[in-house]
């Protein structure tokens, strides 16, 4: 039985819906007919793409954007109860209902459901499995954390209800609410401990989510996560590893750059060499989502040379080491990177392009999770002899006065293990833009990073 009916056209009115996983569930439920509209604290990409398709969108959550004809509101677990449009939902009576839970409920209709969890490196993943299923016809429906110029957005929306790709996050235990018939698991680390109380809190939720595999069900995971054994113990569903040795079921080795800055390697499965993989995304960290993506469409019976022909120009989800312009030689990059094992990833991957200097601006998301990572923060940034720390960006949090970036700058320079040369907290946006304007030459790199923000840097240089 289906959980959620589409024939039934409701007006659904989601309060955030400037996000990128709601304004995805959005445009789902716009173009199964629904009546949708939505509210924001303020005018994004998203919001101005919604808009372009005839929704109806408030800026500001306000009590008078809910109006009694309305059947549903949907909010994330960013909203709290004292939000207003929230209060008015429960005192006219109107059914409330989470960002996961929708999602799930709209995943229910399909027959197959592929979701792609993980720490880090979910929308890569998911965008690589997306763009081949696309090629290959199979018109699936698409729910993904970034903008991936490919599928035209953060979703795409099939005509049919055999297939659902989704990405999956752990945050609140919001892929609790989900149904996959095949899940891919990429890591498992302690972030989000404003919700989590620590890794074992986090692994729990990630058996959980393990759980929801039917019998007939496939786990693709990642054979470095520790202690796989106590994840998988007892789950009747097929369990497929992957990851840079051959104790995995898929696994890459031999792995060289061109001077195109194309990333080459082989690929096997079960020891035997399947063959060599050509792409544009750089580093081992997208070795290991593109053999994720690989092991989960083989299970489709989708054929390497089918993987290779399809993503070998894919260029990879928006703010992913995403190259936005090169100005008098000097090479812009924006990457979301938040956590100190992504940024740590990026810097490595980046090391493998040729430049004079780097230029990395960083910027922290969330008071908790510096507060919680800020050994690994100072230890990770310091790496890197030209580091600028902007402002935290709270998100859904309130600034306690307990952690700043000033303090990760003193942190990196009391380091006696810091290969720092220069670590600066420089306030404001439009400070740092004058910094680096003046400082950058021909062949230098400058990076913005962070999963707030930050890459309003660049359109200001």
């Amino acid at each position: 039985m289906k959980v959620f009916d589409f024939n039934k056209k409701l007006k659904v009115h989601f309060i955030g819906i400037g996000g990128i996983s709601m304004s995805a569930i959005a445009l789902i439920l716009l173009k199964n007919g629904f009546i949708i509209s939505g509210s924001d604290v303020s005018e994004n990409y998203n919001v101005k793409e919604l808009e372009k398709k005839g929704i109806k969108i408030f800026i500001g959550h306000k009590k008078d954007n809910i109006t009694k004809d309305i059947d549903i509101v949907v909010y994330s677990k960013a909203i709290h109860d004292d939000n207003e449009e929230i209060i008015k939902a429960k005192e006219l009576g109107i059914k409330l209902v989470s960002r996961s839970s929708i999602l799930g409920e709209i995943m229910a209709n399909y027959n197959r459901r592929i979701c792609v969890a993980g720490t880090h490196g979910k929308t890569t993943t998911t965008a690589l499995i997306s763009k081949v299923m696309l090629d290959k016809n199979l018109d699936p429906t698409i729910n993904v954390g970034g903008i991936v110029d490919e599928i035209g957005g953060n979703s795409y929306i099939g005509k049919g209800e055999e297939l659902f790709i989704a990405e999956a996050c752990e945050y609140t235990n919001s892929f609790l609410d989900f149904c996959p018939s095949l899940a891919v698991v990429t890591n498992i680390e302690e972030d989000h401990l404003d919700f989590f109380k620590d890794i074992n809190d986090i692994r729990n939720s990630f058996r959980k989510f393990i759980e929801l595999l039917p019998d007939d069900g496939v786990l693709v995971i990642n054979n470095k996560i520790d202690d796989i054994a106590s994840l998988t113990k007892n789950i009747k569903s097929k369990v497929i590893t992957y990851g840079d040795d051959r104790a995995a079921d898929y696994y890459f080795s031999n792995v060289s750059y061109d001077k195109e800055h194309y990333q080459s390697f082989d690929v096997y499965y079960k020891e035997k060499l399947v063959g060599r993989m050509r792409q544009k995304l750089i580093g081992k960290h997208n070795a290991l989502n593109f053999l994720a993506a690989f092991a989960a469409l083989n299970e489709f019976g989708i054929s390497f040379d089918d993987v290779k022909n399809s993503l070998e120009n894919f260029k990879g989800a928006r703010r992913r080491l995403e190259v936005k312009k090169i100005v008098n030689g000097i090479t812009y990059i924006d990457d979301y990177a938040h956590h100190p094992t992504e940024i740590e990833a990026s810097l490595k991957a980046l090391k493998e392009i040729e430049y004079n200097n780097l230029y990395l601006i960083f910027q922290p998301h969330t008071f908790t999770r510096t507060k919680a990572l800020y050994s690994d923060f100072v230890r990770v940034l310091g790496n890197n002899p030209i580091t600028i720390l902007a402002k935290i960006y709270p998100a859904r949090e309130k600034d306690l006065g307990v952690i700043s970036s000033k303090d990760i700058e003193i942190g990196i320079k009391e380091n006696k293990n810091s290969k720092n040369n220069f670590c600066e907290y420089i306030e404001t946006f439009s400070d740092i833009q004058e910094y680096v304007s003046k400082n950058a030459k021909n062949g230098d790199i400058v990076v913005t990073m962070g999963a707030g923000d930050v890459y309003k840097i660049i359109d200001m240089m």
